[in-house]
């Protein structure tokens, strides 16, 4: 054993480093199957991935310039980060956006600026902005709810985040005095820290769903007499990332916590179909809708992602004959939000924020309608021009998500499908 360890010591540290890069030869010509490049090339074939695995980082911070990066670009982080500190987000000599380009959003300014009176509210708080509308109000729920502010958080699961950063959103909309919309990864305990919250489900019913995976009406009126500070419920028909498309959530991410607040299964995969089991058309929806409205006191809304519009046009003249309806639709944009999904979904499948919503709005609106919905807005605009223009176009409130992220510390890494976030 000796002259063993004898021989290794007295081989030239460069002799070594020859062995390894022997092994490696011998690896990418003989034994791996996979990559024609390190086959080809082997040894300096390994520099080609290594390039690619850092080229969003070469790309976002020495690469791109400040307007070219979707879907934020650095202008608009830094934005968010500098506000979300309160430090300065001002720029200097002169905006650097192409003003000239189409779709550029400008704002008519008057010939002299606009004084506050002396009673108004933004004169002692320059945040105060409720949302003009009272969600309910119309439909006569017993608990309508008038969001304190027209910025909310929007749906953002947990297991999708972290508990401490679900728990720095509950936090935050409790000091901006927003609503927290719990995502459809069901309630949990680190939405429970003074914010208002909107509680959302989608088609595997988590956290309100029994023993079989269908929806479950006693739970869910169990989970709202338990959480008084649950205001509204949102049922998910899709979403912006991946519209018309369900989900498998892994059983590797299944923790115990995450088995109890989902109500499923530690270890075993739990699949969210594309469709709904509750209800199968749109007169179906209508009665769920009323059913939990009356059982809950809550206002109940929908959120989807704009396409076709017949079923859209359905639902409306149900509403018109039957005088009852969602009392909130959540439009989402086809921009694609924090959900991971296939590229053919989040680049393809449903309208984008302004066409989508534009489309429902004026439908609503042309039939008498659109004065007894709360319409929120949900898709990159959480921004000033942005919203101005959201709110221009009809919409009464905005959700964000992607945006609130970043205040906390996302970094746009946009490795939120493997599970590898560096924040």
């Amino acid at each position: 054993m000796t002259t063993v360890f004898e021989f290794l010591a007295s081989i030239h540290w460069w002799m070594w480093i020859l062995i390894i890069l022997a092994i490696v030869a011998v690896r990418d010509i003989f034994i791996q199957k996979k990559h024609t490049i390190s086959h080809n090339f082997p040894i300096v074939g390994h520099l080609r991935y290594w390039l690619e695995s850092i080229g969003p980082e070469l790309r976002q911070y020495l690469v791109a310039n400040n307007r070219e990066e979707l879907p934020f670009n650095r202008i608009e982080r830094s934005w968010v980060y500098a506000s979300s500190k309160h430090e300065n987000n001002y720029e200097g000599f002169g905006t650097d956006r192409d003003i000239y380009a189409h779709q550029h959003i400008f704002i008519n300014n008057a010939m002299m600026a606009f004084k506050l009176p002396e009673n108004h509210p933004n004169r002692t708080d320059n945040g105060f902005l409720p949302c003009a509308k009272v969600i309910g109000l119309y439909n006569k729920r017993k608990k309508p709810f008038r969001p304190a502010s027209v910025i909310n958080v929007s749906a953002m699961s947990f297991g999708s985040l972290s508990a401490k950063a679900i728990e720095s959103l509950n936090k935050g909309v409790k000091l901006a005095g927003a609503y927290h919309n719990t995502g459809e990864g069901g309630l949990s305990p680190y939405h429970s820290h003074g914010g208002d919250v909107v509680f959302q489900f989608g088609t595997a019913y988590f956290g309100i769903r029994d023993e079989n995976g269908n929806f479950s009406m006693e739970k869910l009126i169990q989970l709202v007499e338990e959480n008084p500070f649950v205001k509204a419920i949102e049922i998910k028909l899709s979403q912006g990332a991946k519209p018309g498309k369900g989900g498998v959530l892994p059983g590797a991410k299944i923790t115990a916590e995450i088995a109890k607040i989902r109500h499923v299964e530690i270890g075993k995969d739990v699949i969210s179909p594309p469709y709904h089991t509750a209800f199968t058309n749109v007169q179906e929806l209508m009665d769920l809708i009323e059913e939990i409205a009356k059982k809950t006191g809550l206002p109940v809304g929908i959120k989807a992602a704009i396409g076709k519009l017949e079923q859209w046009n359905e639902l409306a003249d149900i509403m018109l004959k039957s005088g009852k309806g969602p009392d909130f639709i959540t439009v989402d944009g086809g921009e694609g939000g924090t959900g991971a999904a296939p590229p053919s979904f989040a680049d393809h499948v449903s309208l984008p924020w302004a066409y989508g919503f534009s489309d429902l709005y004026k439908l609503f609106k042309n039939k008498g309608l659109a004065d007894r919905i709360v319409f929120i807005a949900s898709g990159k605009l959480g921004f000033p021009a942005k919203a101005a223009m959201a709110f221009a176009m009809g919409a009464d409130c905005i959700n964000v998500a992607r945006e609130a992220m970043m205040s906390i510390g996302c970094i746009q890494a946009q490795v939120c499908h493997t599970n590898r976030c560096p924040s």
